[in-house]
């Protein structure tokens, strides 16, 4: 309560702004995220990309997919030259070939929130532990690098699979916004998930515990699933 009577929120001793993210690599044992390149990194991204079956993985993003090499590097170099999004190329640590991007966006540093996004991952890295790493990686930059209170993870609620995942790393579910946007001429309703500093030790440990190499066989398959919650 204030001297007035009202309720007001928790207060938040010795806050200052946090930094706006600037790391150019962030490196983990089987991944690591760069900050995208196109001369380095959109040959083997188009060709990761091209090698699906389908068009499916661009559904649910504001770009793609890409008809051709040279339509997908004028995406990157614009990507690229982006400060907020800020895009990472994922790669591989064994081969060091790009297999997927992602991006820290929507960048308030004053209030301490990101948002993670711009999702887009190959078939060959689609359910690895690669894939994980690179999100607690880059989680573990946001809270204990940079400082930010609040993580958060946005999706067109039709798009299942990306709920499922938001919860499978430990985001938690606070709503849907209603006719939030207009892409590829058509309505998106935003589901809203995010994860605070409050809640990032208790995740931390469950992803350090799975993606411990002991919880793999010798065929890359985990022991035991990631239990963040």
């Amino acid at each position: 309560m204030n001297e007035f009577g009202q309720p007001v929120g928790d207060p938040v001793p010795g806050w200052a702004a946090a930094p706006p993210p600037s790391a150019d690599v962030l490196s983990g044992r089987l991944c690591a995220l760069e900050r995208l390149d196109p001369d380095r990194h959109a040959v083997d991204l188009y060709a990761a990309f091209a090698s699906a079956t389908d068009d499916r993985a661009w559904t649910y993003m504001a770009f793609g997919p890409f008809p051709s090499f040279e339509s997908y590097y004028r995406w990157s170099v614009a990507a690229a030259a982006s400060p907020d999004p800020r895009h990472y190329a994922l790669t591989d640590a064994a081969t060091g070939r790009a297999l997927g991007t992602l991006a820290l966006m929507r960048h308030d540093p004053a209030n301490g929130v990101i948002e993670v996004g711009s999702i887009v991952l190959s078939q060959v890295l689609q359910r690895t532990a690669a894939a994980t790493e690179a999100q607690f990686i880059l989680m573990r930059y946001v809270f204990e690098d940079l400082g930010y209170r609040r993580y958060e993870w946005k999706c067109d609620s039709l798009n299942e699979p990306s709920r499922k995942t938001a919860e499978r790393l430990g985001f938690t579910y606070e709503g849907t916004f209603r006719q939030a946007l207009v892409y590829k001429g058509r309505n998106r309703d935003t589901a809203w998930f995010a994860l605070t500093e409050k809640e990032w030790p208790a995740v931390r440990t469950a992803f350090e515990t799975w993606l411990n190499p002991a919880n793999f066989d010798a065929q890359g398959r985990q022991r035991k699933k990631l239990r963040t919650r």
